[in-house]
C-alpha cells in the first residue's frame, strides 16, 4: 500500500506525509483555528484573522510526532531531544539523582560526569525520548524559574523535571527536561516504575525548552558543541568510551 515501508531492503512503496501530531497537541491547535475563524468569519478582522490561521498551523507543526529509527545497540546513549548542542562539560549529578529517596533503588553516584545539554527552539520536534531502556526510577518536578534555556545557570533555576532510568544490569543514566523563557509546562508520559524501551517517547516540553543528559562515570560525548541532534536517532556516547573529538568547519 503507498505509504507503507516495509523494511530496509528496499521493499515497499513510501511517500512523504507531515508527521502526525500528538495528542497532547491537537486541543491548541484547534483553539487557535477556532479564535482565528472567529475573527475571519464573525467579525471580518482580516487583518487579525489571517495571522492566527497562519499561526494555528504552526501550533499544529510545533507538536508534531515523526516516527524515528532507533539504533539497537546496548553499549549506546540515544538522544533524548531533537536540538542543538549548546552545552558539554563535566558537573556533579544533581541532588535530587543522588539522594536516598527511601524507594531501595540507588540514585546516581557522587563525583563529576559529563552533562551535554540539548536546546529545542520553537522549530524542534519537542516530544521527549528515553536514552536508553530501562525501568524508570525517579521522575521529579522542581518548580523553578524562566530563564534562558541556554544558559548554564538554567540546569539549577529553571523549573525542571529530572528523570532517572535504571537498565537490568544497573547502569543509570539521568536527564532533566528544563522550561525556558517561552516553555510553561512539562509533561510527563512516564511515572516511577514503568518499563520504557530506547527511543520510547516519555514526555514533552511546550514552546523552547532544553534537555541536559548526565553520561555514566568513564563515558564521553560523542556529539560536539553546535551540532544538531535528533531525538531516539542520534547517539550521544558510547557507554566507556572515552575519546577526544574534534569538528571539521566546512
Amino acid at each position: 500500500m503507498a505509504g507503507d515501508l516495509l523494511d530496509n531492503r528496499g521493499r515497499g512503496d513510501v511517500r512523504w506525509s507531515f508527521p502526525s501530531i500528538h495528542p497532547e497537541g491537537r486541543k491548541f491547535g484547534v483553539i487557535a483555528v477556532v479564535i482565528s475563524l472567529a475573527f475571519l468569519l464573525g467579525l471580518d478582522w482580516e487583518i487579525i484573522g489571517w495571522p492566527l490561521l497562519l499561526l494555528s498551523g504552526g501550533v499544529f507543526a510545533f507538536f508534531r510526532d515523526p516516527e524515528r529509527v532507533v539504533p539497537q545497540d546496548d553499549r549506546v546513549i540515544i538522544a533524548p531531544a531533537d536540538g542543538l548542542v549548546s552545552l558539554i562539560t563535566e558537573v556533579e549529578p544533581p541532588a535530587e539523582m543522588m539522594v536516598d529517596d527511601g524507594t531501595g533503588h540507588d540514585g546516581l553516584s557522587p563525583g563529576k560526569v559529563t552533562r551535554i545539554s540539548i536546546f529545542m527552539s520553537v522549530f524542534d520536534v519537542h516530544i521527549n525520548r528515553a536514552p536508553i531502556a530501562g525501568t524508570i526510577r525517579r521522575v521529579i518536578y522542581i518548580p523553578g524559574s524562566f530563564l534562558d534555556a541556554g544558559l548554564d545557570k538554567a540546569s539549577e533555576e529553571n523549573e525542571r523535571q529530572h528523570i532517572l532510568i535504571e537498565r537490568m544490569d544497573g547502569l543509570k543514566i539521568g536527564f532533566t527536561q528544563i522550561a525556558g523563557l517561552v516553555a510553561r509546562r512539562i509533561v510527563p508520559f512516564v511515572k516511577p516504575g514503568d518499563t520504557v524501551g530506547a527511543g520510547q517517547r516519555i514526555g514533552l516540553i511546550r514552546f523552547g525548552s532544553r534537555v541536559d543528559v548526565y553520561l555514566p562515570a568513564g563515558t564521553d560525548s560523542k556529539v560536539l558543541l553546535g551540532q544538531r541532534i535528533v531525538a531516539g536517532e542520534t547517539i550521544l556516547a558510547e557507554i566507556g568510551s572515552q575519546q577526544l573529538l574534534e569538528g571539521v568547519s566546512q
